[in-house]
């Protein structure tokens, strides 16, 4: 069965998954400023300390914070793609959560060893580190929560155990406040988590909403739009494309003889036909009323519209059963050919139109527009 292009739950729920997906490749700014102080701080630290196994912890660290940023800017052209799935997001979170995990690991490792040295000013600066850190990861990364609080746990975890080992009051104080920090920390994320896709998803919805027809569950003219700029005019690959226009010939006698619910449900019906016709890779819309529109794109010879037409044609010459009531129609096809993905959505409806306009004038059938011509084309046998 063909998916319904807008709004099944799975494709909001996609939706959202990209959008926060997105939103790591955003915030570049909190692992910047880590990296400046983590490869500044923790270089005068080794200087002050001589501590061979610190100096690479530190060469470590930076090698990862230096190999995450460059995944965080190298991904974000990708990221920000308005054509980006659910397959190469997660492809992209995967790359951006092994470079930020890994930078968790060496960070964890440094604030253990540092308070296992005795050096003051070297516990002062770390304390500060961890606690930017977890303030970073809270703000950047809130809204994947299972990788800012893996990244949070590995990176501050392992400093505040070591904190509480050292015997001074002071230092549990710290390391209590630490820990503090940490547990609220996660549960602010948690919250902005929620609250942020709680209005993901509305946004989402409500644009799937806009665009989609109501009755019939298929995009409206302006979602055909949309539709069409992405899979013709900015692919490449699009080949001949045909627009399809047709309405539906009787369907004002069942609207009035069997009542307009039964009107409706024949109107819904029709889509779910149109949409079983149509490959993958077209588009059948609902532009109003009785009138339905199809784009039928990387077609290699015009004839194939001409087919698809017909398939049309036939389809909707077959009897409806709608609620016990049986209801027959059959409809007029216009459609018209382009080699020139240039060209606009709207002239080709305007084409196509035009030769609807000639199938109804000589009694009904599929008429085509090609080379600027008006052709009657013959129906299936």
């Amino acid at each position: 069965m063909k998916r319904a292009f807008f709004p099944r739950a799975e494709t909001v729920l996609d939706g959202i998954y990209v959008d926060l997906v997105r939103s790591i490749y955003a915030a570049l700014i909190p692992s910047l400023i880590m990296t400046v102080g983590f490869i500044t701080g923790g270089t005068l630290v080794v200087h002050q300390t001589g501590d061979i196994t610190l100096a690479l912890l530190v060469a470590a660290g930076t090698l990862t914070s230096l190999i995450r940023l460059a995944v965080a800017f190298g991904g974000r052209k990708e990221a920000f793609d308005t054509g980006l799935g659910v397959e190469r997001a997660q492809r992209l979170e995967r790359h951006f959560a092994a470079a930020y995990l890994a930078f968790a690991v060496c960070l964890g490792a440094y604030g253990a060893r540092v308070f296992m040295l005795p050096a003051t000013e070297a516990h002062l600066f770390t304390v500060a580190l961890l606690v930017g850190y977890g303030a970073g990861v809270s703000a950047g990364m809130a809204l994947r929560p299972r990788l800012a609080i893996a990244s949070m746990a590995i990176g501050l975890v392992p400093g505040i155990v070591s904190a509480f080992m050292v015997p001074n009051e002071s230092y549990w104080a710290t390391a209590a406040m630490m820990t503090a920090l940490l547990a609220g920390g996660i549960r602010s994320l948690l919250d902005r988590y929620r609250f942020t896709v709680r209005e993901i998803s509305r946004r989402i919805t409500f644009g799937n909403l806009a665009r989609t027809d109501g009755l019939t569950d298929l995009p409206n003219r302006l979602a055909l739009r949309e539709w069409f700029e992405e899979h013709v005019t900015l692919n490449s690959r699009a080949g001949l494309v045909a627009v399809h226009c047709l309405d539906l010939d009787g369907f004002k006698t069942v609207n009035d003889e069997l009542g307009h619910p039964v009107g409706d449900a024949l109107l819904a019906a029709v889509a779910k036909r149109l949409t079983y016709i149509i490959r993958e890779t077209d588009m059948a819309a609902r532009l109003g009323g009785d009138e339905f529109a199809v784009v039928q794109c990387g077609m290699k010879h015009p004839e194939e519209a001409a087919v698809l037409a017909r398939r049309i044609e036939a389809a909707i010459r077959q009897p409806f059963r709608l609620g016990g009531r049986v209801a027959k129609i059959s409809t007029c096809i216009g459609y018209a050919v382009s080699d020139d993905r240039a060209e606009d959505l709207e002239p080709l409806i305007s084409r196509a139109d035009e030769a609807l306009y000639i199938a109804k004038r000589r009694g009904g059938g599929i008429a085509a527009q090609v080379d600027d011509k008006a052709q009657k084309i013959p129906a299936a046998a």
